[in-house]
C-alpha cells in the first residue's frame, strides 16, 4: 500500500484546511486510516482515523472541528479542518492498518507527511 498526502499550507487561525490521502496498491486489505500529526519536539499522535466499516475516531483535542472521510473504495481519504488554532501546527500524515486497530496500535504503512501551519 502506498499513501500520498497532499493538501497542506498556511492558513490563519478560524480557518479551515481538507487534507487529502490518496492511496494505492493493495487496498483491498486497508481496514482503517489514520491521520496523525507531530510537531517540531513532540511525538506523533493519532488525530483522526475511520475503519472500513466507517466507524470513526476523533483525538479529543479536535473533536467537533475535524471530520474524516472517504471513498468507498480507499482511493482517498480526507480530513477537512475547521476552526483551526496555532496548536494545530504540524506536519500531518496518513498511516494505513491491516487488519485489527485500536488507536494505539502503530500503522502498517505511512504517507509523506503534509504541513499545516496556522497562523494566530
Amino acid at each position: 500500500v502506498q499513501l500520498q498526502a497532499s493538501g497542506g499550507g498556511l492558513v490563519q487561525a478560524g480557518g479551515s484546511l481538507r487534507l487529502s490521502c490518496a492511496a494505492s496498491g493493495r487496498l483491498f486489505s486497508i481496514n482503517t486510516v489514520g491521520w496523525y500529526r507531530q510537531s517540531p519536539g513532540k511525538q506523533r499522535d493519532l488525530v483522526a482515523a475511520i475503519t472500513s466499516g466507517d466507524s470513526t475516531y476523533y483525538a479529543d483535542s479536535v473533536k467537533g472541528r475535524f471530520t474524516i472521510s472517504r471513498d468507498s473504495a480507499w482511493n482517498t481519504v480526507y480530513l477537512q479542518m475547521g476552526s483551526l488554532k496555532p496548536e494545530d501546527t504540524a506536519v500531518y500524515y496518513c498511516a494505513a492498518h491491516i487488519g485489527g486497530w485500536t488507536p494505539s496500535k502503530p500503522p502498517d504503512y505511512w504517507g509523506q507527511g503534509t504541513q499545516v501551519t496556522v497562523s494566530s
